[in-house]
């Protein structure tokens, strides 16, 4: 275990507790089962909000005017996709789970976007990129899945070139009555059982809340990228804090 990791309890959320292997294994694993239903998911479970969140996120990438951008845990795709709006010269999206970029791909073919967006097999650890390579990095719902998180976000800092940003969405906890509490029914009781329901996977919809309540959110995770190199990070919450689109510059 890595020193930050003792401190970081979204280090030791698993999806299968009963497991021999590595967390990163095991979120590759789960993804990849489940590659053929995420994008319905994705929509159905957030009552297809999350459409605005990446657009969101997009106004702020658009921001450094990108003629590179890398889009890390990128799954199908999706933030990747929306990138393309700004007319940048290339998106990457790298991810672990083969299977997830390979619905990517078709998508990406279907909408000609072919030229500019390509996805590739990668570990969010140990980019294959030279320093400074991308103007933007951006991550949807991606980082509480690292293995080891500052890890992760050190790579995103050491690939982005200076003056460039780092675009973040994660999940993130209301905090006000009654979306607090809804939420945390929501979250715990009902999305699990329609995510069973529809991808078959015991597993994958019961890591995701547990996961969301391990994350370090909101100021605390913003030290965290201040701490990883970064600079003026910013955390703002979106629909009364069901999420957050976190923003820093190197």
């Amino acid at each position: 275990m890595r020193p930050e990791d003792r401190t970081n309890t979204l280090a030791t959320v698993m999806p299968d507790a009963g497991s021999n292997l590595s967390k990163k294994a095991q979120v590759a694993d789960m993804f990849n089962d489940i590659a053929g239903h995420y994008d319905f998911l994705n929509h159905f479970l957030s009552l297809g909000i999350d459409k605005g969140w990446r657009k969101k996120a997009i106004a702020e990438v658009a921001k450094v005017a990108p003629g590179k951008i890398l889009d890390v845990a990128t799954g199908t795709g999706d933030l990747a996709i929306a990138a393309a709006s700004l007319k940048p010269d290339q998106i990457t999206g790298i991810d672990i789970a083969e299977q997830m970029l390979e619905v990517g791909r078709k998508k990406i073919a279907g909408l000609k976007l072919d030229a500019i967006i390509s996805l590739q097999s990668g570990d969010s650890e140990a980019l294959p990129f030279a320093a400074g390579t991308f103007d933007a990095v951006t991550c949807a719902y991606g980082v509480r899945n690292f293995e080891h998180l500052e890890a992760g976000l050190r790579e995103m800092y050491r690939v982005t070139r200076a003056g460039g940003k780092v675009v973040i969405l994660e999940f993130s906890h209301p905090k006000k009555f009654p979306v607090k509490q809804l939420y945390r029914f929501y979250f715990k009781n009902i999305l699990p059982l329609l995510g069973k329901l529809v991808s078959k996977n015991n597993r994958a919809y019961t890591y995701l809340p547990e996961s969301v309540m391990a994350f370090p959110e909101g100021n605390v995770f913003c030290e965290m990228l201040l701490k990883c190199g970064f600079k003026n990070a910013n955390a703002r919450p979106l629909t009364f804090g069901i999420t957050t689109l976190y923003t820093a510059i190197k």
